[in-house]
C-alpha cells in the first residue's frame, strides 16, 4: 500500500509538472526525473509483490536505474543554478546505465521461465554483473551528491557576488532535494532493498510537500531574478588560485589572488572604490532592498566585473555582506537619532534596506555579533557610563 501511495503521488506531481506553463529547462528534467522515480517504484511492486509472473518481460528493467538518479540530480541543480556547460555532452551522464542494459541482453532475451528462475534464486548465474553494478550505485550516488553541493555551493557565491537579497534565491528547496538523495543513498549502503524503496516513497512525499509549498516549482510564477554578469565571467570564477610564480613566501590575500590577472591598476581599483564610498554616503543605494551589483555598477559606469572586483579586493567582501554591512550601519546610526525613538526598530531596518525580520536579524548578528536589541542595549550603557 505504501507503494502505490507513492507512486500515485509521484504520478500527480508528473501531471501538476507537465501541465506547468513556461516550463524551463529545470522543470522539464525534474518532470522526466520524476517519472524515472514513479516507473522504479512500480517495477519494484511488481517485485515486492510477486505480481511479475503476470509480466516477465518486465523483469530486470528496474536493476540499473539506481544509475540515473545521480545525473538526474545533478543535471537538475546545473540547470537551476544556471551553470549549464556543454549541453551535449550530458548524455555521458547516462552512459553506465546504458552499459549495464547492453550487459544485461542476455537476461532480457532469456525465456520468462528462465527469467523468473533466475529472479527466485537471488540473480543466479548473474552474479558477476549485480556486485559491480551495487558498487557503481554506490560510487554514482556519492560522486553526484558531491558534484551537486559543488554546484550549489558556487551558486551561492555568485548570487551573493551580484545580489544584495537572497531570501527568493537561495535555493533552500534544492538543499533539501539533494539531502533526501543523501538519505537514499545511506539506506542503499546499509539496509535492505524494502527499507530503500520505503525511503524513496518518503522522498517523494517530501519533493510533494516542499515543491507544492515552493510555489514556482510546480506553479507558473514571474521569471526569477537572473545572473547579470554571465556565470562564465564572473570574477573569480574558473581562474587560478594560487600563488603567482617567482614570489615563494609572500603572503598573497585570496582576494588579490582571483584577479591576478585582471586589467585593474591599484590606482584604478583605488578609484572605483572612492566613487563607490561617495554614493553610498550621498545616495545610499543600499536603501532598494532589491539592490544587484549591476544596478550599482550602472550608477557608477562601471564595468559588474570590475565594481565586484574592488568590492571583494578592497572592501574584502562580496556584494552580499558589503551591502549589507551598510545597511546595518545605517541602522545603528537611524536608530541613535532623537527623531527616531517612536520607531520600531523593524520599521528603521525596513527603510535600511531589510525586506525581512529574519534577514536583518541574520545580518546585525553576523556582523556586529548581537543581536540589534542587545547591541542598542550595549551602546546606550556604554553612553550613559
Amino acid at each position: 500500500m505504501l507503494y502505490l501511495t507513492g507512486i500515485v503521488i509521484d504520478l500527480f506531481l508528473v501531471v501538476l509538472l507537465a501541465s506547468k506553463r513556461n516550463k524551463s529547462e529545470a522543470d522539464a528534467i525534474l518532470t522526466v526525473w520524476l517519472f524515472i522515480i514513479g516507473l522504479h517504484l512500480f517495477l519494484f511492486y511488481l517485485f515486492v509483490t510477486k505480481r511479475y509472473y503476470e509480466f516477465p518481460l518486465m523483469l530486470g528493467l528496474g536493476i540499473p536505474f539506481p544509475l540515473l538518479h545521480g545525473p538526474f540530480l545533478y543535471l537538475y541543480t546545473s540547470s537551476l543554478t544556471q551553470q549549464v556547460h556543454h549541453r551535449a555532452l550530458r548524455f555521458l551522464h547516462f552512459l553506465p546505465f546504458v552499459l549495464t542494459y547492453f550487459l544485461m541482453l542476455p537476461f532480457f532475451f532469456s525465456p520468462a521461465e528462465h527469467k523468473i528462475y533466475t529472479y527466485e534464486h537471488q540473480g543466479l548465474a548473474y552474479q558477476w554483473i549485480l556486485f559491480p553494478l551495487r558498487l557503481a550505485i554506490i560510487v554514482s550516488g556519492i560522486v553526484y551528491v558531491i558534484l551537486s553541493l559543488i554546484r550549489l555551493n558556487q551558486h551561492r557565491k555568485n548570487i551573493e557576488n551580484q545580489f544584495s537579497n537572497t531570501d527568493k534565491i537561495n535555493l533552500n528547496w534544492l538543499r533539501y532535494l539533494i539531502f533526501g538523495i543523501v538519505a537514499i543513498w545511506i539506506a542503499v549502503i546499509f539496509t535492505s532493498d524494502a527499507y530503500i524503496y520505503a525511503t524513496v516513497v518518503v522522498y517523494v512525499f517530501f519533493i510533494g510537500f516542499w515543491g507544492i509549498k515552493q510555489t514556482d516549482v510546480f506553479a507558473p510564477i514571474s521569471p526569477a531574478p537572473q545572473m547579470e554578469v554571465p556565470p562564465g565571467e564572473l570574477p573569480g570564477e574558473d581562474v587560478h588560485e594560487k600563488p603567482a610564480a617567482g614570489m615563494p613566501g609572500e603572503k598573497t590575500s585570496m582576494h588579490k589572488i582571483k584577479y591576478l590577472k585582471s586589467g585593474l591598476s591599484g590606482k584604478e581599483q583605488q578609484d572605483i572604490h572612492d566613487m563607490l564610498n561617495r554614493l553610498m554616503e550621498q545616495e545610499k543605494p543600499f536603501t532598494n532592498p532589491d539592490l544587484t551589483l549591476g544596478e550599482m555598477a550602472q550608477q557608477l559606469d562601471v564595468h559588474p566585473n570590475n565594481l565586484s572586483q574592488v568590492i571583494n579586493s578592497v572592501a574584502q567582501k562580496n556584494f552580499y555582506d558589503y551591502i549589507n554591512s551598510r545597511r546595518v550601519e545605517e541602522f545603528i546610526y537611524q536608530a541613535g537619532q532623537p527623531e527616531n525613538q517612536n520607531f520600531t526598530l523593524l520599521s528603521i531596518a525596513y527603510d535600511c534596506g531589510f525586506n525581512s525580520k529574519s534577514s536583518f536579524n541574520r545580518n546585525f548578528r553576523k556582523i556586529t555579533g548581537l543581536s540589534p536589541t542587545e547591541y542598542l542595549k550595549h551602546l546606550r550603557g556604554s553612553l550613559n557610563d
